[in-house]
């Protein structure tokens, strides 16, 4: 039991005033160790910091011998207190050598001591140090010790950090370093290039009080700027005017659901009842938090952590009386902005006020925030480490979306070849806007479909440009991804019954929903496996769970409502699997008309092939289908056994290889045999050279992004492809690594722009 004469208050009062005077850091740690042990009615209390290189350095101690001090090290990971720093998460053990994580260390002395309670010191999300409380008797810690142990370990880091006790220079191991030129190469979230002066997005809030003996003031202040914080989400979402099925309302809506998540606030309030301000009990909850929610398996839940990180911050400013937005009310013109991360709120409160691109150190790429990002054709990477602390507000940055690549600082030789990238940018962008009017129509008059490859509602619109003949890959997981359950029948009908509004006549192909792999989501629980991308995703999901396949097969046959419904299956690997869910259609179709429901005018059914099995069934599945399109992200890592997401096989194996290309070339006079469309939806095709070989091989229908119809359209009208198909089947006979070259010649030859 704690000291019952030490209150929680009463010993997060001695912590703050230990740590306030003026004595020197060691002897202010010293005394600090004495008053937890104390307190917890324990023989030892330790205080371990970070240093740099994950090292656990013990800076002060009641127990141990004093000897150890500033001697005794641990990597993070190694023995008790390593395991704390790296699980992020408390440890509470009767006896501390029988776990298979100890490691002795003779120079401490700790051999007589059996119980071990240890709480990470967390910061601003990282890890700065471990405390610890030992103990003569082998006893388990109560969860209401553990929890004050923790808002002990809030205290002392804030304080720690605030009178200089320990320096974050000291623990990253990185100079102050604000005057160099910083070069990074992140993760790719939104394609983009921009240049710009920087802005910090939200500057740290300091809290100046952290303990507090008058809780019902405390709490009060929390419902009050919980309430503020409710009605300024709310607020955001009635004035950004979004209508039913706008994939950025649902996005939001998900949002505002976690200002009202009771689990989250009655935590922030437990740690005010603890005896801190409302202020210190916020940012304990959200440092706990996140520690917690990053060490789960499900990358859905991994992202949301940004949603409520951001939550937290917003709450934060909402207690100091400061406006979330107060920080954006004098903005450049143009700026890139730079944070450690940002929720999806938060970026569309600075949509068109200069906002050029964003350079973050966290994100992924199927988080809420890179897809608002996508969305608003804003360049955004991810993944740039420790960058808030290496920029000041006014910095000049440069930010390349499409390459994943970032400069702080940049050199007066890059700024010049940026600035000169930028202008032939535009001047291209500016001729293919001329052009749009114009076919895709080849030099020897062979016709090429370009087709969208979307997900998002607001991509709908460009649909309208004359150049483009429809939706070739109509992505439908992201009302499943923004959503906390399976969407209900109503909500997809609306969605898909909006792009065919949009759409005009003009086909739209929907793949049939693709979660899994990377695209987690929390109403089906996959759990870890060792090849997400190879596991249970897209179909093999749908065929287990067939509730979401008939809800999605529902909606889309109510939305089509007499136009022609295209659906197409991902992931098949076998032709049973396309039989099977074709038969889950069919059923749906069939209660559609018991239910006198308009149907469809045409339903045509379609399969991706983006599994190699597949390949060599080919002939049986061409008479089951009406369509068939390549995806050849998937086909291709499958291929070649090579992980697309992996930085050292980068480049190793060339799409452009005889071998693919070859490939390519069957299924095209396949298709053509059996009289099925062949498309081609494939990260691929949008690259002009990678279009052209495809050309080559006889592709006429590719489905690429919007900003890819431009510069793919100018390539097709330039390209002679009989003379190119007349070269290909002498090339995919050729013993080499790549056609690359030879494919560049001959469009350099020929003046084909690429």
């Amino acid at each position: 039991m704690i000291d019952k004469t030490t209150t929680p208050l009463v010993l997060l009062r001695k912590v703050r005033d230990v740590m306030r005077t003026a004595e020197k850091p060691q002897t202010r740690l010293n005394k600090l160790t004495k008053v937890i042990a104390r307190g917890f009615d324990s023989q030892v209390c330790s205080i371990y910091f970070a240093r740099a290189g994950d090292i656990l350095e013990l800076y002060a101690t009641q127990g141990l011998r004093q000897d150890a001090v500033h001697k005794t090290q641990l990597r993070f990971g190694e023995g008790l207190v390593g395991e704390i720093a790296v699980l992020q998460a408390p440890l509470n053990l009767p006896e501390a050598v029988q776990h298979p994580k100890f490691a002795y260390r003779a120079e401490t002395g700790e051999d007589d001591f059996h119980s071990l309670c240890g709480v990470p010191i967390l910061y601003n999300h990282r890890v700065i140090g471990v405390l610890v409380v030992q103990s003569i008797d082998a006893k388990i810690y109560s969860e209401d010790q553990i929890e004050i142990l923790q808002t002990v370990a809030m205290v002392l880091a804030e304080l720690a950090i605030a009178s200089h006790v320990v320096e974050m220079k000291d623990i990253t191991g990185e100079a102050d370093n604000i005057t160099n030129s910083h070069y990074y190469s992140g993760l790719k979230l939104a394609p983009g290039l921009a240049k710009a002066t920087v802005v910090l997005h939200r500057p740290k809030i300091d809290i100046v009080k952290l303990v507090s003996d008058d809780p019902v003031f405390e709490e009060e202040r929390l419902h009050k700027a919980v309430a503020e914080l409710q009605e300024s989400v709310e607020a955001l979402i009635r004035n950004a005017a979004l209508s039913k099925g706008d994939s950025k309302l649902e996005i939001l809506e998900a949002y505002r659901m976690f200002t009202y998540d009771k689990g989250w606030l009655e935590r922030i309030v437990e740690a005010i009842h603890s005896g801190l301000t409302a202020d210190a009990a916020v940012k304990k909850v959200q440092e706990q938090m996140y520690a917690r929610m990053s060490r789960m398996g499900s990358a859905y839940i991994r992202e949301r952590i940004q949603d409520l990180d951001d939550l937290s911050t917003r709450l934060l400013y909402h207690l100091a009386g400061i406006s979330p937005t107060s920080a954006q009310s004098q903005l450049p013109d143009a700026y890139i902005l730079v944070a450690k991360s940002i929720g999806p709120a938060e970026l569309l409160e600075y949509s068109n006020k200069g906002l050029k691109g964003v350079m973050l150190e966290e994100g992924s790429s199927t988080s809420h925030v890179a897809i608002i990002a996508r969305m608003m054709d804003i360049p955004m990477i991810s993944r740039i480490p420790d960058v808030i602390h290496q920029v000041r507000k006014g910095d000049l940055a440069i930010i390349d979306g499409d390459n994943g690549e970032a400069y702080i600082r940049p050199p007066e030789d890059v700024v010049q070849a940026i600035d000169e990238h930028i202008a032939l940018r535009r001047l291209r962008d500016a001729e293919y806007e001329s052009k749009r009017d114009l076919p895709a129509v080849s030099l020897d008059e062979q016709t090429v479909s370009l087709n969208l490859n979307i997900g998002l509602y607001l991509d709908a619109a460009q649909l309208s440009r004359p150049d483009v003949d429809g939706i070739g890959l109509y992505r439908t997981e992201l009302p499943y991804l923004a959503s906390s359950d399976i969407p209900d029948v109503d909500e997809q009908k609306k969605m898909y019954g909006e792009i065919f509004r949009h759409a005009k006549g003009k086909r739209v192909i929907f793949r049939s929903f693709d979660i899994g792999g990377d695209k987690q989501v929390p109403y089906v629980q996959i759990g870890n496996e060792e090849n997400p991308a190879m596991g249970w995703r897209a179909t093999r999901i749908g065929l287990d769970r067939p509730v979401i396949l008939r809800r999605q097969f529902r909606a889309l046959i109510r939305a089509a409502g007499g136009n022609v419904l295209h659906i197409m299956f991902p992931f098949i690997a076998d032709v049973s699997e396309f039989d099977e869910t074709k038969t889950i259609l069919d059923r749906e179709l069939e209660r559609a008309k018991v239910e006198g429901l308009k149907l469809p005018s045409a339903v045509k059914v379609g399969s991706m092939i983006e599994i190699p099995s597949l390949l060599f069934q080919l002939p049986t599945l061409l008479k089951k289908v009406d369509f068939v399109s390549v995806g050849s992200n998937d086909l291709l890592q499958f291929l070649y056994a090579c992980d697309r997401g992996s930085e050292r096989l980068s480049g190793r194996y060339d799409p452009l290889s005889p071998v693919v290309m070859g490939i390519v070339r069957q299924m095209v006079q396949q298709c053509a045999e059996a009289k099925v469309d062949l498309g081609f939806c494939g990260a691929m095709a949008s690259k002009p050279l990678e279009a052209m070989a495809l050309m080559g091989c006889g592709v006429r229908n590719i489905s690429v992004p919007p900003a890819a119809i431009g510069p793919v359209k100018a390539m097709v009208r330039a390209l002679n492809v009989g003379e190119l198909e007349r070269k290909m089947t002498k090339w995919i006979k050729l013993p080499e690594h790549s056609l690359r070259n030879l494919l560049e010649d001959f469009a350099k030859a020929n003046n084909v722009p690429l």
